[in-house]
Order: C-alpha cells, then sequence, then structure tokens
C-alpha cells in the first residue's frame, strides 16, 4: 500500500500528509517528509483527531513539521466531529486544475463493480461489529450474474481468521449476517440503479492477510 501511494504522488496535482495527531509521535510523519524531500515536493499537512489531543501539543506538531519546508499548507481537523473539514475541501478544490473527464460523468468509480460491492458489504461489516472483528475479516465477490430482467445476482464470502469470528458474524439465529446483507444490498442498489440479489457466506480461512492473491486483486504489490 505504501508503495502505491509513493507511485501516486509522483504524478499526483495535490499530495496531503494526514497525520493521526493523537499518537502524539511524529517518526512516521517525519519519514514521509524525507521521502517527499528526495523527491522534490511539497505537500498540505492535515493534523486529524483534533478533539483527542490538547491545543498545545497540536501547535507543537505543526511547528516540528513546518520547520522542515515541506508544507505549504496546515489544517486542524477532525474527522469524527467535521471540525475544519470544510475549510480543507475548498482548499482542494483551488489546487487541482481543471482537466477533462477520465471516465464518464455518471460513474461514481473507476472501480471495477466486483470490488466495488465487496466494500460496501465490507463497510457494513465493521459499522455492524465495530471492535468486535477490527481487522479479521475481508469479503470477496464469488458471483457475479446478470439476469435477463436487469437485475444481477452477486454471491459473496466473508472470510475470517477463527470460527469463533465465525459465529460473531453470523450472530445468534442468523441475525446479524441478515442485518449486514440487507443494508449492503439497499446501497448496492442505490448506487447500482437497479434490483440485486445478494446471497453472503461466512468461512473460516487462516491468515488470509498473508495471501499475495488478496493484494493483487485491489492493484496493490505484495512482498513477503
Amino acid at each position: 500500500m505504501v508503495s502505491a501511494a509513493w507511485g501516486g504522488a509522483a504524478d499526483a496535482d495535490v499530495i496531503v500528509l494526514l497525520v493521526d495527531a493523537s499518537e502524539r509521535s511524529l517518526d512516521h510523519a517525519l519519514h514521509v517528509v524525507e521521502g517527499l524531500k528526495q523527491a522534490g515536493r511539497q505537500a498540505v499537512l492535515a493534523l486529524n483527531k483534533i478533539d483527542l489531543v490538547p491545543r498545545e501539543a497540536l501547535l507543537g506538531m505543526a511547528g516540528q513539521l513546518n520547520a522542515t519546508g515541506v508544507f505549504t499548507d496546515t489544517f486542524m481537523i477532525s474527522a469524527l466531529t467535521g471540525d475544519g473539514v470544510d475549510d480543507l475541501i475548498p482548499r482542494f478544490a483551488s489546487m487541482v486544475p481543471e482537466g477533462p473527464w477520465l471516465y464518464p460523468e455518471d460513474h461514481l468509480t473507476d472501480t471495477n463493480e466486483r470490488l466495488f460491492t465487496a466494500e460496501i458489504t465490507r463497510e457494513k461489516l465493521f459499522l455492524r461489529l465495530h471492535q468486535e472483528l477490527p481487522y479479521s475479516l475481508t469479503v470477496e465477490t464469488e458471483g457475479w450474474e446478470e439476469r435477463s430482467d436487469g437485475s444481477v445476482k452477486v454471491d459473496q464470502v466473508i472470510y475470517v481468521e477463527r470460527p469463533s469470528q465465525r459465529a460473531i458474524v453470523l450472530g445468534k439465529g442468523g441475525q446479524q449476517i441478515k442485518n449486514i446483507g440487507a443494508a449492503a444490498r439497499t446501497e448496492m442498489e442505490q448506487l447500482l440503479d437497479r434490483r440485486v440479489h445478494l446471497f453472503l457466506f461466512v468461512k473460516v480461512r487462516e491468515k488470509w492477510r498473508d495471501d499475495p492473491e488478496r493484494y493483487r486483486e485491489m492493484g496493490l504489490d505484495f512482498s513477503d
């Protein structure tokens, strides 16, 4: 993912370094700053989670990072509360040059529909399960059947790492997975503008996060 980010930065009109201010340590951020210096690029600094950090600490972090000379703008934001976000978005818009449409105006994303719908289901899982399964599950779209009435049948598998996690996803009497499926299907139908028949299955796959194929599907390089 880091390699993909650096690859995209080479052609980017604007680079934004998003720093988790609640971590207090700037080691990771300063490492990225060194990379930006070597590439001869400048960036916008966005300190996130300001709702969790005292003002004095925020000012200290901003001062240390701005002393590097890499940043043209600094924004202090909270993605949770929305503080500062309204200032950030117009600034980005003013920095990006106008250009031709790279894909049709009515397309929401250039990601293929299989991956896009899998991400919708994964989002619903995270929203429903909160901290119970933070990073131990993934979703794969294994079947995509176009039907004559214009609808689509989507088969997705939710992979977890342990049998106990499978039980959490299913919920008592399968109610949890039913609710997740209903929420995912509703959003898919809105975005695809057609009826969706969604079928979810939950399977255990140990160490799925170490599978290189998972990353290749997302256009990311995987290395041991």
